[in-house]
């Protein structure tokens, strides 16, 4: 948006030349003023914004800025034909931020815990990814359009080549540390990735499989130490040149690549573009999000899970600081510490990393900046809600979304929160809910959570699943994209989450979403967590079966006892049919990376006993 500032300068230095009485002097004012009507042209059709003769070029308030974006955002102005998020976004801040139209905070802020600090203005960000752009260009040789598989714990080099893959045109594809050769090597074949970066931890298992991958030219290493095979990134980047042209991408050209975790079958490749996530998320970042430029948002996921990119993308629109903590497990007390001792303003993360926060005493910890919290990524219960609510005197907001969308139902901030509910559409989303054959259910009905994209498909949406058109057809219903999530609507528009098509338990007919049960039984004071899946059973076809595990005050409780007890809790919380058949005490839940309960796992393990 601001490229042409300086060629701005210059032109009013030549405007400034042409109109002098030297000029004036030696005639020719037809020359002259053609010449000067020349200059102004070029300046009002330059990509920057110049100020007066004499004076350094005038940028446009940041308010108005946003504005603009959060109305394309938004579906009420039309997506430009070209975008880029590093040129048209983070270059812009940095020309806003050298004007003085920035609080003095950083744009990136990360810490490991140890005492180890790494702090970026916009600015800096923008050198810095200048240089990854020139490692990613040179010595990898890649161009527009080529895919960059990116496996990386929570280090600032994430962030960097993530910046550097938009100012290339490259593709990213994000991963987590946790991948396994068969993981990875499926994932660079269906991708065909030309490049990898990756830490340590990860390259022995590239080595592995990297024979098996044609398509694999080029192994980038994030590390203070070498490994055969490898270049190493960090070298690289000191010596690697600031100056950088970046690529002039469309807004529909290809940005991100995410493997959704397939529920049959293999994971699919879910493609974004320029647009759909660069701008895509303007809007819910002032709205559900609530950032300003003046916010440090901290969001605790792992950075193979497309909430990272969810959160770069809602943050530095809005000026906002992004803050990172290594946070190599996750840890309730390290959470808590470090949201004592940094200005974090906003906290996002999943809601089993609530409900492990509610059990610490929360008294004694002095969140001095904190403001606005948010929980995504799963549904949460009510009750964590309100025992954070009760601790600390901040409100969650949740907030849903898939990796082929944008944030489809959110509860922004200042509105009204249903407990429960996972809040209203977020537009510029038509957010329904159908049944089997795509027609819209009234309010009340349980069916299929569905997003209109006919006659017109919302810009801030999923490309296609790369590859593979059957499941992309697959995905669409009449005028919906079926998001395979079921749930309900109320009168008031608030939608009501029931669990994932394939989580749903049909018990002797019976529908029973898990969150339900899963809500009451965290009511009782005995669950720590629990995770709800369906269990075969011969008369039934299948029952609700319960794992739970303990809060310790009721360890050594007798265990027939207590499942009685539970079971006629849940009977007396919510409908008595959902209540669970059977009940597994265990010490721990299977948990993804980044925190979530893995329902499929103990599901998969019931149904193959």
């Amino acid at each position: 948006m601001f490229t042409g500032i300086k060629a701005c300068l210059q032109l009013k230095q030549l405007l400034d030349i042409l109109c002098s009485p030297r000029v004036q002097k030696q005639g020719r004012s037809s020359m002259r003023l053609w010449l000067r009507g020349l200059v102004l042209q070029v300046l009002r059709s330059a990509r920057g914004t110049c100020g007066s003769p004499g004076q350094p070029p005038t940028l446009p308030a940041p308010q108005k800025v946003v504005a603009t974006w959060e109305a394309i955002s938004l579906g009420r102005q039309p997506v430009p034909e070209y975008f880029n998020f590093a040129h048209d976004v983070l270059d812009m801040w940095s020309q806003l931020e050298k004007a003085g139209h920035r609080p003095p905070i950083p744009a990136f802020w990360w810490v490991d815990g140890m005492g180890a600090e790494v702090k970026w203005s916009f600015e800096e960000l923008g050198e810095q990814s200048r240089k990854a752009a020139n490692v990613l260009g040179g010595v990898c040789g890649l161009q527009p359009g080529d895919r960059v598989m990116l496996v990386l714990p929570r280090l600032p080099e994430w962030w960097l080549v993530s910046v550097a893959c938009m100012r290339t045109g490259a593709v990213m594809i994000p991963g987590i540390s946790q991948l396994t050769e068969k993981d990875l090597r499926f994932r660079l074949q269906a991708s065909k990735a030309k490049c990898i970066i990756t830490s340590d931890s990860t390259a022995p298992q590239v080595d592995a499989i990297s024979a098996d991958c044609p398509s694999l030219q080029t192994k980038l290493l994030v590390s203070d130490s070498s490994r055969p095979s490898w270049v190493n990134f960090r070298e690289l980047l000191r010596e690697a040149s600031t100056e950088h042209s970046c690529a002039r991408t469309k807004s529909q050209d290809p940005l991100a690549i995410y493997f959704t975790s397939g529920t049959t079958g293999n994971p699919k490749m879910v493609e974004h573009t320029q647009a759909s996530y660069g701008l895509g998320f303007v809007a819910s970042g002032r709205r559900w999000v609530a950032l300003t430029e003046s916010d440090i948002f901290w969001n605790t996921t792992d950075t193979g899970w497309v909430k990272a990119a969810w959160t770069l993308f809602s943050a530095w629109p809005n000026g906002s600081c992004i803050f990172v903590h290594k946070l190599p497990q996750v840890d309730a007390k390290t959470i808590l510490n470090t949201l004592s001792r940094f200005p974090i303003t906003t906290l996002c993360c999943v809601p089993t990393i609530f409900r492990l926060l509610v059990q610490e005493d929360l008294t004694r910890y002095q969140f001095q900046s904190l403001k606005h919290c948010l929980a995504g990524g799963e549904a949460l219960n009510p009750d964590v809600r309100e025992k954070w609510k009760s601790q600390t005197g901040l409100e969650l907001h949740e907030g849903y979304g898939q990796s082929e969308t944008v944030v489809i139902c959110a509860n922004p901030k200042g509105s009204k929160i249903k407990s429960g509910s996972m809040g209203t559409a977020s537009p510029p989303y038509d957010v329904q809910i159908v049944d089997d054959e795509g027609n819209v259910l009234p309010p009340g009905g349980e069916g299929d959570i569905a997003i209109r994209v006919r006659p017109t498909r919302p810009f801030c949406f999923f490309s296609c699943y790369l590859d593979n058109p059957e499941k992309t057809a697959a995905s669409e219903r009449g005028d919906f994209y079926i998001t395979g999530d079921r749930a309900h609507v109320d009168k008031d528009g608030y939608f009501w989450f029931m669990g994932r098509n394939d989580d749903v338990i049909i018990s002797s007919s019976y529908r029973i979403g898990p969150i339900e049960v899963e809500s009451a039984l965290a009511e009782h004071p005995a669950v720590l967590e629990s995770a709800v899946v369906s269990s075969p059973d011969p008369t039934r076809g299948e029952v609700v079966k319960a794992f739970i595990v303990l809060s310790p005050a009721y360890s050594s409780r007798d265990p027939e006892t207590l499942t009685w007890e539970l079971q006629e809790h849940v009977k007396r919380v919510t409908a008595p049919y959902k209540y669970p058949r059977k009940v597994e005490f265990v010490s721990e839940l299977p948990k993804t990376v980044s925190g979530k309960i893995q329902r499929s796992k103990l599901r998969r393990q019931e149904w193959e006993k």
